[in-house]
């Protein structure tokens, strides 16, 4: 093995997952406020402006993350499933 590569961690698997990587912190002011670093709403399509819904998820009873969607990803979601749904209804 050459000195670059490294092994991957017994129980890992040698593809890096990106579902849960840490990418950034951030600080919450006093009033509440955040600012998504830069890269992350580049990488995102985020835009002055853009709408998001903000989705909590609970584990036992509290709020543990905390999921952001943008408004026409989801009104797009939304139109797929439940068009053919009302397309026959109607």
């Amino acid at each position: 093995m050459k000195k670059s590569e490294s092994k991957p961690h017994k129980g890992s698997s040698e593809k890096e997952s990106t579902c849960c990587k840490v990418e950034s912190l951030v600080t919450v002011d006093e009033r509440g406020q955040m600012v998504l670093p830069k890269e992350i709403r580049d990488a995102a399509g985020i835009c002055p402006g853009d709408k998001l819904f903000v989705i909590p998820w609970k584990k036992e009873n509290k709020i543990c993350c905390i999921t952001l969607v943008r408004t026409d990803e989801f009104s797009d979601a939304v139109k797929d499933k439940l068009g053919p749904i009302l397309k026959d209804i109607i």
